[in-house]
């Protein structure tokens, strides 16, 4: 195997010294979302159009639209195919959809199947570092975590899409880190479910207590222990040096076994070749906020699905008007919304045993609103990577998107 292939894929901590490229200046932000089309969905034959949206709280988020397929008629202006918005994992950004050929990625698969994609890339990514009044070097842009990916972020794309579509309904697709702020967002704020046909949920991240990942369990404890120190740092740049600093650390504690750091960290993926690996390293991984990495680590130690808890009773009380943090409460869900959920057997990040309890804490959806599929050979990475994925994968939620059009 060579070095790139062991390069984690960044789901959680993801890191490859000497692989990856320096993300650009803000300044250099537009240009590189620019290329987005250009570079990776023009060249195949598909139209693409570059759009922005500003969050409530003044973040500035690329989208990019695939309107049609390969020589296939576009979305009219103001809707007419069903739209789909495509929103991506931890440390990923918008090209998770597009990394293999337009025979195996989602956003291609999409498209030649007569949807509207659209596809989202949230703060913090070289696709939408801009802001309306802060510099992505301001220590107060990173002051967010998936709360706000869920409550803002999220609510700003969602929107757009409905409107830019005619008010259609829209099918929502997330990976990993997608699917919480999913669930976090139709759990907590119901007026999504108006603007919504379906979620599609691929590796689904809800409950986090079981993780069986050695680096991830790893990350957790060491977040426990340097809390304030992480929060100062704001950033989390996974290719800087105080995050391989922690990686360091991170692999040196007892049963952490870094040497392949893919499959130590998401499971043994089974599918994944070494051309999407490789399109892979040359654009990823993605900055996200220290605040961020904080709040997942908590929902490992903690094993619930709750807002952000600053560590203090005042802090709490300050934010939330409680002492503790508020529970997002996956049941609270609308028992007739449909929702695909599809988990790997190999997963160690989304794992089995937190699927079966997100799947309990489900159990009074209505039968034919939820499908859950099941597949035990595949790890983490394989449900957007893989070359077979389109098979294993994409056809049952291309089913399960034409059953909630009738």
């Amino acid at each position: 195997m060579s070095r790139g292939s062991r390069c984690t894929l960044g789901l959680l901590l993801l890191i490859c010294v000497g692989a990856a490229a320096a993300r650009p200046a803000p300044e250099e932000s537009l240009a590189a979302a620019n290329g987005t089309c250009s570079s990776r969905v023009e060249p195949f034959g598909y139209k693409c159009e570059e759009h922005t949206v500003t969050t409530e709280d003044g973040y500035i988020l690329s989208l990019q639209r695939i309107p049609s397929g390969r020589g296939g008629a576009s979305a009219a202006s103001g809707g007419g195919k069903v739209p789909v918005l495509l929103q991506h994992g931890l440390m990923m950004d918008g090209l998770t959809w597009l990394m293999n050929s337009p025979n195996e990625s989602l956003g291609f698969i999409l498209a030649d199947n007569g949807y509207d994609v659209w596809i989202g890339n949230t703060r913090g990514t070289v696709y939408s570092l801009g802001h309306t009044s802060l510099s992505s070097s301001d220590p107060a842009y990173w002051d967010w975590s998936w709360d706000e990916l869920a409550s803002n972020d999220l609510s700003a794309m969602l929107q757009y899409v409905y409107d830019q579509s005619n008010q259609q309904k829209v099918h929502y697709v997330g990976h990993s880190l997608g699917t919480l702020i999913a669930f976090a967002a139709l759990s907590d704020q119901q007026e999504h479910i108006g603007m919504m046909r379906s979620a599609g949920l691929l590796s689904p991240i809800a409950f986090l207590n079981k993780v069986s990942s050695p680096l991830a369990v790893g990350a957790a404890d060491v977040f426990l222990a340097e809390a304030l120190y992480w929060l100062g740092l704001d950033e989390f740049d996974p290719t800087g040096t105080a995050v391989h600093n922690l990686l360091t650390g991170i692999c040196k504690l007892p049963g952490v076994d870094c040497y392949d750091l893919l499959n130590g960290l998401t499971g043994d993926n089974c599918c994944l070749d070494s051309s999407s690996v490789q399109t892979f390293l040359a654009h990823e991984p993605q900055a996200s906020s220290t605040k961020n990495m904080v709040h997942l680590a908590q929902m490992i130690r903690r094993g619930i699905i709750a807002k952000y808890d600053y560590g203090d009773a005042s802090d709490n009380i300050k934010y939330y008007g409680q002492a503790t943090p508020p529970v997002y409460n996956v049941s609270a869900i609308p028992d007739d919304f449909p929702l695909f959920l599809s988990s790997g057997g190999r997963d160690s990040l989304s794992d089995v045993h937190d699927v079966q309890r997100l799947e309990q804490a489900l159990q009074s959806h209505d039968s034919d609103k939820l499908t859950v599929q099941y597949l035990a050979d595949y790890a983490h990475a394989d449900f957007v990577l893989a070359g077979n994925a389109k098979e294993r994968v994409y056809q049952a939620l291309m089913a399960f998107f034409r059953l909630q059009e009738k």
